[in-house]
């Protein structure tokens, strides 16, 4: 499975910093952990079971910025399923 340009759109945007966000997107399930600023950088996307957990797949970001805070890599890597 590949990060579509929708979801990707969706991951792109700045949430509340440390915080572990689910949410339905289309007919998945998706849930995604941020950074200290707020950037998403693990995502699990698939069916979410009664305990709260998501079964379906994980993703990470890479997320690589200069000292000056500009980016120099941002892609997501499948990291299998869970």
């Amino acid at each position: 499975m590949k990060i579509g340009e929708k979801l990707h759109k969706v991951l792109s945007k700045q949430y509340a910093p440390e915080e572990m966000i689910t949410r339905k997107f289309e007919r998945y399930d998706i849930s995604f952990k941020t950074d200290a600023e707020g950037n998403p950088i693990l995502l699990f996307i698939g069916e979410l079971t009664p305990d709260g957990r998501i079964k379906g797949e994980r993703f990470t970001r890479v997320l690589i910025k200069d000292k000056q805070g500009a980016i120099l890599k941002d892609h997501w890597d499948a990291k299998g399923k869970i």
